[in-house]
């Protein structure tokens, strides 16, 4: 993949931005956060006057109106320093506001994206039930019609933002189980009566970013809320997936590159039979390994970004890439424990919550199981 000279500095500009507000508002409460699972709502919404919670919403609706390129940059930086505030960006971003970007009219895009887009708001996305993960055509709530409205009842399970968020974009069934024609996506704002959150999560990592329960209790949900028509909401998450699918891979990335740099960091300083153990070439080689995967996961990422925002097929890619990038993450970050030796097993250093936090991405937005599943699918259908 390759920039003009403009965009790459522009590209330089947005790192360093997201990288500053990382190490100036992140750093320094990160564990404190992780500990108490206190998502900081503030600071999240502090990124929005930057532009980071609009990314890829145009200008013309409050956005900072960049691409995929300066997305990834940003979700990278972020989560660099705290993968949990990196999710809750990503989720933001490509979930919440990238379904009513991509399949909203103008009017739903007037009324809610200025706000999602500056901070205002915070978004949720609705899709995964307590017994339906991977087989999402299977979930069991219902939004019936009556009149003008569609009455909501079920629940949804392990939603980003569920408590805190203003407004959700939710999938409901409108025809029968299993039917990838028979769901439909609303947008409900917070106050709709029987619209509700619930327990937060207490969860291994990814601590300080909010997880919880959706709950619909003859919830009543106007027409204008329906995003696209009625039986699209499937379709549509599938596509909408197929971006979260990058913002995950490039949010492993950032998971990696804060592991690996503590580990190169500690391996310098960290004396043993009267050198550096970064001198020992089984540690070199571990560092090797690291940074290789690295920067394969990031050309992935990348180029199923640039496919992704010349509007050319890419749900191959975009799995590859979350796939590789997810489980790239979980050995990086194991093995900057390993670096670290018992230090890497305390909470003195970070390695032990990039450990944490990793796992998250080998299940959110689709297993690693269902990546492959995607990629094989398209192997066989070439």
């Amino acid at each position: 993949m390759y920039l003009s000279s403009e965009r790459a500095e522009n590209l330089k500009f947005i790192e360093q931005s997201a990288r500053d507000f990382a190490e100036q508002h992140i750093r320094p409460d990160m564990m404190k956060w992780d500990e108490s699972q206190e998502f900081p709502v503030e600071t999240f919404k502090k990124m929005g006057e930057l532009g980071f919670l609009g990314v890829l919403v145009p200008e013309e609706y409050g956005g900072a109106g960049m691409s995929y390129q300066e997305y990834i940059s940003v979700i990278v930086e972020i989560a660099k320093v705290c993968g949990s505030i990196g999710l809750s960006v990503a989720a933001h971003n490509s979930l919440c506001t990238g379904h009513i970007l991509q399949f909203g009219n103008e009017e739903q895009k007037k009324k809610w994206l200025p706000k999602l887009a500056t901070g205002q708001w915070i978004g949720a996305w609705g899709l995964t039930e307590t017994g339906t993960g991977s087989d999402a055509g299977g979930m069991a709530t219902t939004a019936e019609k009556d009149g003008d409205y569609y009455v909501l009842n079920g629940s949804k399970n392990f939603i980003t933002h569920a408590i805190s968020g203003e407004i959700a974009v939710v999938i409901a069934r409108t025809g029968e189980k299993g039917d990838s024609r028979g769901m439909t996506a609303f947008v409900i704002e917070k106050g709709t009566p029987g619209f509700s959150g619930g327990k937060k999560e207490d969860k291994l990592g990814m601590r300080a970013s909010e997880t919880a329960g959706l709950f619909f209790d003859n919830c009543r949900v106007h027409k204008d809320n329906v995003l696209g028509k009625e039986g699209e909401g499937f379709i549509q998450a599938l596509k909408v997936l197929d971006g979260g699918r990058i913002s995950i891979a490039a949010l492993s990335i950032g998971i990696s590159r804060g592991a690996y740099e503590c580990a190169l960091k500690y391996s310098k300083e960290r004396e043993q039979f009267g050198q550096p153990i970064a001198h020992f070439q089984a540690i070199g080689f571990k560092l090797a390994d690291m940074a290789t995967k690295i920067e394969a996961s990031e050309l992935l990422t990348r180029n199923a970004a640039y496919l992704k925002e010349n509007g050319m097929p890419m749900t191959k890619e975009s799995a590859m890439a979350k796939y590789y990038a997810s489980e790239a993450s979980v050995w990086i970050s194991n093995e900057s424990v390993q670096i670290h030796g018992g230090y890497g097993y305390t909470k003195e250093f970070p390695a032990e919550k990039y450990y944490r936090d990793s796992k998250l991405c080998t299940i959110g937005e689709g297993t690693s199981e269902i990546q492959k599943l995607v990629i094989s699918r398209h192997l066989l259908k070439d």
